[in-house]
């Protein structure tokens, strides 16, 4: 599950890292308060002014600016909320900007030199440790800085039996080349960001930048998180945190009705059950000539109220040109879900107005196969993979 940065930075401060002062606003009656109460506790007349969506470069489509006196504030979050933000990490519509988040200005100046690094905590796949990757090129794409100076970029592995050590802490600060004061800010913050990874179950942190300010103190300048969404059970307030807003709707009606659905841009539909299933029926209608128009995993209950759902959510999008149900029955029996495609269509009526191939293999695949041969539908059988690759190409052409 995704946050918004505002919220990000509540879960890391509640683990004791240290973020800037900021204050989220709806209204730019409400952005002009907030730099308002900002200037009054820290004194700063510059302030960052900064969309609230879920996706990266928010900066290069217009949406965070920096506001050097109240009626800037007033001017730039009148000209973010309400835009549709475009960055390279959303759809060419944009997304939709309805909160911002003022921010106090970590720019100031003191005894040394400001510094952005960046920080990230994820999952080693290989080794199934977390590991921290951290570089001194904060406030960039770290993917450029991977592909032109993969040597700037740093990685600390952790046992999980032990936890970050205070070493490794040091190491990270030692090799973001700091020093006195800022090297004992830095290792207290990797210590508070690895453990909020670990006590919030969450999937990725990424910080970018880290901030040194001035003054020598470290703090998290932005935020992205991610949580695992298989431990939401264990934190009920974050739970609370997901902004549906941001995410599809199709996908969010899917996931209420107990389907697996992410949306894709392909003309034909895939109903299956089991993800890997999922991937080699995609790559089939790949194969086809054909496109995937989304990835749809019913589970392990294929009766015809899910049948019917299914069919609903796939139908939404009108590129689908074709539906390709391919079902094993291992738990259910091919028959059942041969009757309940064939129940789902007759409820629907003429709703349906694309074909439909149905592959369906496993416990009684011959009387599934004869259910659907004797529907009088507008649906068609197969039995091999090829088979149903040959019938999707001759419906999309």
């Amino acid at each position: 599950m995704n946050l918004h940065e505002y919220q990000a930075k509540g879960i890391l401060q509640s683990f004791g890292v240290k973020v800037p002062l900021e204050i989220l606003a709806t209204t730019v009656e409400e952005a002009v308060a907030a730099a308002k109460e900002i200037q009054e506790k820290t004194g700063s007349t510059v302030w960052a002014v900064k969309a609230q969506i879920h996706a990266g470069g928010r900066g290069k489509g217009g949406g965070v600016k920096i506001a050097k006196s109240l009626e800037d504030v007033k001017t730039y979050a009148d000209q973010i909320l309400g835009m549709m933000l475009v960055t390279p990490q959303t759809s060419k519509e944009g997304k939709l900007v309805s909160k911002i988040l003022i921010s106090q200005n970590v720019y100031y100046e003191g005894p040394s030199k400001p510094a952005e690094f960046y920080m990230s905590v994820l999952l080693n796949r290989a080794t199934g440790r977390n590991m921290i990757v951290y570089s001194t090129e904060g406030g960039m794409d770290i993917e450029a800085v991977a592909e032109q100076t993969p040597e700037l970029i740093h990685s600390e592995e952790i046992d999980p039996a032990t936890g970050i050590l205070p070493f490794q802490a040091r190491k990270i600060a030692f090799n973001l080349g700091l020093s006195g004061a800022a090297f004992k800010d830095m290792s207290k913050f990797v210590t508070a960001l690895y453990n909020a990874y670990v006590g919030s179950d969450a999937a990725l942190f990424e910080i970018n930048p880290v901030f040194k300010t001035a003054d020598d103190q470290i703090m998290a300048a932005d935020a992205k998180v991610t949580l695992d969404e298989n431990a939401l059970y264990r934190h009920k307030d974050y739970a609370a945190l997901r902004d549906l807003s941001e995410e599809n709707p199709i996908e969010v009606e899917a996931k209420e009705a107990g389907l697996n659905y992410v949306d894709l841009d392909g003309n034909v539909g895939c109903m299956v059950n089991g993800a890997g299933l999922a991937m080699a029926t995609m790559d089939l209608i790949k194969q086809a000539g054909g496109e995937p128009a989304n990835f749809l995993d019913v589970g392990g209950t294929a009766d015809a109220k899910r049948v019917e759902e299914a069919f609903r959510i796939i139908l939404k999008d009108d590129n689908v040109k074709a539906i390709l149900i391919n079902i094993f029955g291992g738990i259910v029996r091919c028959d059942r879900v041969a009757q309940g495609v064939v129940d789902a269509y007759k409820n629907m009526g003429d709703a349906i107005k694309v074909p439909i191939i149905v592959r369906l293999q496993g416990t009684n695949a011959d009387i599934a196969k004869k259910l659907i041969d004797d529907s009088g539908l507008n649906v068609q059988s197969a039995v091999l993979f090829q088979e149903a690759a040959d019938k999707v190409q001759e419906v999309i052409g």
